[in-house]
């Protein structure tokens, strides 16, 4: 089979109206072409399609968008959305099943999502020709998930997803696994996720994409299988932060030939009110640097990396411990600090900017 892959979808401010409209051209100009010929068409949907005024409780923005994005979805050929990520659920239970309705209504299946924690670990199998191919989405512990009495995105779990994906496996061709995580903005994997994402491939995972980071990293094949750490968004049109632009503005389509295992990175680009492919010297110079971190991720240079994105972001983890669970802390402070703890991109911080005596405790007697 042929398989597109692509990252996050949000309607922004500045692209909602069109979604609105179905203004495709303007939104998608020459990437439409990228969508003929393939069997899944596949996104990572992170937002919620609804009208629902009541956002949940949560730290960052609350993402919602037209309804009618799921037919621009179903316009330009996407079959297949994910919805395990952390903003699915940002307008709780209603937002939720607006989102489901508006994909059934657009003849959309989803993936990622259940009833409870059980539920949401349901394979989305993809059958054509005698060949069947697994889609497996989950997404790190932030806001979203699934609980065992409520519903949400599929966790990952560092057992029961490493169960699923040997499983899947020995039932399917082809194990294809989003993962939604990683540090965000961070263009190299925490030592973790490097370590989960080649556990995921031992354990049967030909592919493995790791979403959520909002820029691209880095590529390795690993035992046979494709891992890339960091895909970019695939539409989430708005000004970026500040020294965010390069890494904002750029993502990867990625095409997968079930049969022969090859895999395809094609760069994109931000506009005004869409995405563009990249050429001439900005395509070059995505590639280039890409090329560089692959190198970087084979020789070890990537842990220089990872170690200089978590200084530079140590401010922000220094002033949430100095302000919580002291006795005149607001318990805001404290929530956001069991926050921090919670998803596994934050925790992979804290343990680089905190590390034990046991890197230390070396003294050979």
């Amino acid at each position: 089979m042929k398989a597109l892959l692509l990252g996050d979808l949000v309607p922004t401010d500045e692209t909602n109206p069109l979604f609105e409209s179905g203004d495709i051209e303007t939104l998608f100009t020459d990437t439409l072409d990228l969508f003929k010929g393939n069997d899944i068409n596949f996104v990572n949907l992170e937002c919620a399609l609804t009208d629902g005024t009541t956002p949940i409780k949560k730290f960052g923005p609350n993402l919602a968008a037209t309804t009618n994005t799921a037919k621009v979805l179903s316009d330009i050929g996407v079959n297949y959305v994910g919805l395990s990520n952390n903003h699915i659920f940002d307008f709780g239970i209603k937002g939720a099943k607006d989102s489901i309705k508006a994909l059934e209504e657009a003849g959309i299946t989803y993936t990622g999502f259940g009833n409870n924690y059980e539920d949401s670990r349901k394979n989305l199998v993809v059958e054509k020709n005698g060949e069947k191919v697994c889609l497996i989405a989950v997404c790190e512990h932030e806001f979203s998930y699934a609980l065992e009495n409520r519903m949400g995105s599929r966790p990952y779990d560092e057992y029961d997803t490493l169960e699923d994906i040997r499983k899947a496996k020995s039932e399917n061709d082809r194990v294809i696994v989003l993962y939604h995580g990683g540090k965000e903005h961070c263009r190299y994997p925490s030592p973790r996720l490097l370590r989960a994402c080649r556990a995921m491939v031992r354990s049967g995972a030909d592919l493995v994409l790791c979403q959520h980071t909002h820029c691209i990293g880095c590529y390795e094949k690993y035992e046979g299988g494709h891992i890339l750490y960091g895909q970019g968004n695939f539409h989430f049109v708005k000004p970026p932060l500040p020294g965010k632009e390069e890494t904002w503005n750029s993502l990867f389509a990625v095409k997968y030939d079930t049969v022969s295992n090859e895999i395809e990175f094609t760069p994109i680009v931000n506009q005004k009110f869409g995405i563009t492919l990249a050429k001439g010297q900005e395509y070059d110079n995505i590639m280039s640097s890409f090329a560089d971190r692959n190198k970087e991720l084979q020789n070890g240079e990537w842990k220089k990396g990872w170690h200089e994105f978590c200084v530079s972001s140590s401010s922000l983890y220094y002033g949430i411990i100095k302000k919580a669970c002291l006795e005149d802390s607001p318990q805001e402070r404290n929530d956001l600090f069991a926050h921090f703890l919670d998803c596994e991109a934050h925790t992979d911080v804290w343990r680089e900017l905190f590390p034990t005596y046991n890197a230390t405790n070396e003294i050979d007697n």
